[in-house]
């Protein structure tokens, strides 16, 4: 929140701004602006866009658009007064409202002019250190290690901070307007558990473990025998610390592996059921149909699977550019059907799929809400660049799902036997919703 006197004399950069993006864009600005030299324009009485220096616009000169927009805010050269959601929420209905004209070359003469006289003319800013920088061939697995250690290995104090205590990183499901978060975390665990029909005795695999919320929550009330793989070294200790806590080392183990090295028979085969939470999503277009193949070849006939994954209309990069830098490098999100047709593809039957939309919306809303009250908390530990980077990315996460731009799912499959059986016939009718 920027200190400065406000101006009202019609001058000054805001101004300037605003008139420059509405003569060489085509756009007018749907939320007002203020500037470092104390001068507005558009309207103040709602979410306004405060330009805290010239570094702002040098982020954008140099990287228009989104990316811009994220390392300005990150580095806090901009910033926004009043709700942050409702803001994001006016530009994205004005960018869709309207086409936003790509300069042509007698536009480049006035914005040299416009940004030589804003003092913004000069080399590129340094990126905010809480870029992702990865290196190598996209999805082999050195870099899919470094792209999840930018992610998870954050630390675990710091989501232990954002999460409820099952330490679940994926959409919970709810049923009450004034429910907790925990609760709606635990139902979603046991609804996954209920579809895979555990029970004592059972082999569970969960690929992409995270924080162990499922297998730790498995062992302890179905009685299964589970096992969780992950790549980071860091949730692997803390869920081998919290078996140790509950004295589940009988029941539960975690590898530190890729999907890839899964094997194909032995002791990482057969099992009853397999579960892949909100990790599909970190695999990759190319890469989907060995992990979809994995994924069946790891059950024994008649075993089922459970997939949750995030979707989007098209097959795409990310989230959008601020997410592929900061968030999650190189995720890829596609559209269900598309995720339906890889699992065919490998002789998995589909027998249930469930639009979870508006519970991440929810989800999203409480993690952002814990945020906020914790922000001391995690600007001290982290510093002020990740809490920034986590309020911008839950504020419009939840935008994105709440306005249909992205959706997750849960999916439920089957590995049919010889001859087609299921298992399932006469329990379908009882799957709980």
């Amino acid at each position: 929140m920027t200190t400065v006197k406000e101006r009202h004399d019609g001058t000054g950069v805001a101004v300037t701004v605003d008139g420059t993006i509405r003569q060489v864009l085509g756009l007018s600005l749907p939320i007002g602006v203020r500037a470092w030299d104390g001068s507005t324009s558009g309207p103040q009485d709602g979410p306004v866009l405060v330009l805290n220096s010239p570094v702002a616009l040098r982020h954008l000169l140099w990287h228009p658009g989104e990316l811009g927009l994220a390392r300005g805010y990150v580095s806090g050269a901009l910033d926004v007064d009043g709700d942050l959601r409702e803001g994001l929420r006016q530009c994205w209905t004005r960018l869709r409202a309207g086409a936003v004209r790509r300069p042509a070359l007698r536009d480049w003469p006035r914005l040299v002019a416009a940004a030589a006289r804003l003092g913004v003319v000069g080399p590129p800013p340094k990126a905010p250190a809480e870029e992702a920088r990865l290196r190598g061939r996209l999805h082999a697995p050195g870099r899919d290690k470094a792209a999840i250690a930018h992610h998870y290995d954050l630390g675990n104090d710091f989501y232990r901070l954002l999460l409820d205590p099952s330490m679940a990183y994926s959409c919970a499901l709810w049923s009450a307007e004034d429910e907790e978060l925990a609760t709606a975390q635990r139902a979603k665990l046991d609804r996954i558990c209920r579809l895979l029909d555990l029970g004592p005795g059972m082999r569970l695999l969960d690929v992409g473990c995270g924080w162990g919320s499922l297998i730790l929550h498995a062992a302890e009330h179905y009685g299964v025998r589970a096992t969780g793989v992950t790549i980071s070294a860091s949730q692997r200790r803390f869920v081998t610390d919290r078996v140790a806590e509950r004295g589940l080392g009988d029941l539960v183990e975690v590898r530190l592996r890729d999907y890839r090295e899964i094997a194909a028979s032995g002791s990482d085969g057969g099992y009853d059921a397999v579960s892949s939470i909100e990790m599909g999503e970190h695999v990759g277009e190319a890469n989907y149909p060995v992990y979809a193949a994995t994924l069946h070849r790891a059950l024994r006939p008649g075993g089922r699977l459970m997939l949750q994954q995030m979707s989007r209309g098209a097959v795409a990069p990310g989230g959008g550019a601020f997410i592929e830098s900061y968030i999650a490098p190189d995720m890829t999100m596609r559209p269900l059907g598309r995720t339906l047709a890889h699992l065919e593809d490998t002789g998995l039957e589909v027998r249930d799929v469930l639009s979870m939309r508006e519970h991440y919306v929810r989800t999203v809303d409480a993690w952002a809400r814990t945020l906020e009250e914790r922000w001391d908390d995690v600007v001290a530990a982290f510093g002020v660049g990740t809490a920034r980077v986590w309020r911008l990315y839950l504020v419009g996460g939840a935008l994105a799902f709440e306005e249909n731009r992205m959706s997750v799912h849960q999916i439920l499959a089957v590995r049919p036997g010889e001859f087609g059986e299921s298992g399932m016939w006469d329990r379908q009718a009882g799957v709980p919703a």
